[in-house]
C-alpha cells in the first residue's frame, strides 16, 4: 500500500468512526454492538498510522518504503507512549 492509500484507509475508517458514535448517540445501535466495532476500527487506525510511520522513516532513511508490514494489533496496541 502507498501513502495515498494508507490515507484514504484512514479516512475512511475515521469517517465510519464517527458514523458510528452518531448513530450511537441517535439509539441506532446497540452499545455492545458499536464498542466492538468502535474498538477493531481503534486497531485497524493504530495499525494503519504505524505503517505509514514505518513508510516515512525508511523513505528518511534511503530504504525502500514498499518494505514496511503492518505489525500484529498486539505488538501495535502495546506500545508505550
Amino acid at each position: 500500500m502507498d501513502e495515498k492509500a494508507i490515507l484514504d484507509r484512514i479516512n475512511e475508517f475515521i469517517e465510519e468512526e464517527h458514523g458510528l458514535r452518531q448513530a450511537h448517540e441517535r439509539a441506532e445501535t446497540t452499545n455492545a454492538e458499536a464498542q466492538d466495532r468502535l474498538r477493531r476500527l481503534e486497531v485497524a487506525l493504530d495499525q494503519c498510522w504505524d505503517l505509514l510511520r514505518q513508510r516515512r522513516a525508511r523513505m528518511a532513511a534511503g530504504q525502500n518504503p514498499d518494505e514496511a508490514e503492518v505489525r500484529p494489533a498486539g505488538e501495535v496496541e502495546n506500545y508505550l507512549q
